[in-house]
């Protein structure tokens, strides 16, 4: 009763102590009842107040767009062409000021000993460490826009005025976040492919490869099986070559089988040997000696495609800041300038790397 009469009754005889003098002067003037007169001022102002929202300015900034509505559009878009990423540890609750990651990792855990006959038992001082990693900074090159106006208006204004760039900035931080999680990987952990031979698909090599077939993909499997790494949330990551190749290689009932699986929402395009398998139009690339090569590092005659296979928990990454930087009304360009930042970061969480494998092309002797 007591939440009735502050919600609705106080405003509403407030209301009515507002339109009293309108109330009478109508009723004055036009000769009518106070009630059709009190109805009448009621639907004027309602009707005020909707075109009044209707025709109001947009929630524009000086002119320019709202900067939140293009944050939400970058994170958005990025995590679109990005699904694989989700399928890691997420380590955003540690980052720091929004450039750094850190972890506290416990000491050793205390030894269980049965039927103690001992006594006293001895204290252990517990001594614990620190995980920190830096995210890395991706930015776009500004954009100009003459119209800020307009692209307030309309979602798919943004999409045709930026799209491209978030595009790009997420596929460079994505490329970088699987080279952090293969670089310097253990030869304990990379499995070569075992197929016929093929000629190389990696643009810049030449020669021929032994192609990926799905045995190959097995053999990651019992990689992990003998590792004692958990059977669920493991998944595959496929240059779209080696994908075609080992998909090749199914029987048409193994085919059918691993499409059972797919789902367009995640990325996922099917299931074998416990891996959810994506794809991506490149991966990573190793030299003929192993190494992951670095970003944008040239791509030599001799280098090979690689695909990778991991655990959700044995990978991890953290997204820091995403900012909007613009400079409305620039008087030299006629227009706006804005540009994009994504911070983002990761690593493997474990020193053995136990739960990440690499799959890498074999040359053909």
């Amino acid at each position: 009763m007591k939440q009735f009469i502050k919600s609705f009754l106080v405003p509403f005889l407030g209301f009515l102590l507002m339109i009293a003098p309108v109330v009478a002067a109508v009723t004055e003037q036009i000769n009518i009842s106070p009630q059709i007169a009190a109805v009448g001022v009621t639907v004027v102002l309602i009707a005020l107040s909707v075109l009044g929202k209707k025709y109001s300015a947009p929630n524009v900034n000086v002119a320019g767009v709202t900067v939140e509505i293009w944050v939400k559009y970058i994170i958005e878009r990025f995590w679109k062409n990005n699904a694989f990423m989700k399928n890691a540890f997420n380590d955003d609750q540690y980052v720091i000021g929004g450039k750094i990651v850190h972890i506290p990792q416990p000491g050793a855990k205390p030894v269980v000993r049965k039927n103690r006959t001992t006594f006293p038992a001895a204290a252990v001082r517990r001594t614990d460490t620190d995980i920190l990693y830096a995210l890395d900074e991706y930015s776009t090159d500004p954009t100009h826009i003459q119209d800020a106006e307009k692209v307030e208006l309309s979602y798919d204004k943004i999409d045709s005025v930026l799209g491209d760039h978030i595009g790009a900035i997420a596929d460079v931080a994505a490329d970088d976040m699987i080279l952090k999680w293969l670089a310097d990987i253990q030869a304990a952990n990379i499995i070569k492919t075992t197929g016929p031979a093929t000629a190389a698909t990696l643009v810049g090599a030449t020669g021929n490869r032994k192609a990926a077939v799905h045995k190959d993909i097995r053999r990651a499997r019992l990689l992990m099986n003998t590792n004692n790494v958990p059977q669920g949330d493991r998944f595959g990551l496929l240059e779209e070559n080696m994908a075609d190749q080992i998909f090749e290689s199914l029987s048409d009932n193994e085919q059918r089988n691993f499409t059972e699986y797919a789902d367009a929402s995640t990325g996922v395009l099917g299931r074998l040997y416990s891996f959810d398998i994506m794809t991506r139009s490149s991966v990573a690339a190793a030299t003929n000696t192993d190494a992951i090569k670095a970003l944008d590092a040239e791509i030599l005659a001799t280098d090979n495609a690689v695909s990778m296979f991991w655990h959700k928990n044995a990978v991890a990454r953290a997204q820091g800041e995403v900012k909007l930087f613009d400079n409305v009304n620039d008087p030299q360009y006629y227009g706006d300038i804005y540009s994009a930042l994504v911070r983002m970061g990761g690593r493997r969480r474990r020193a053995d790397d136990l739960g990440v494998v690499a799959l890498i092309q074999d040359a053909v002797a």
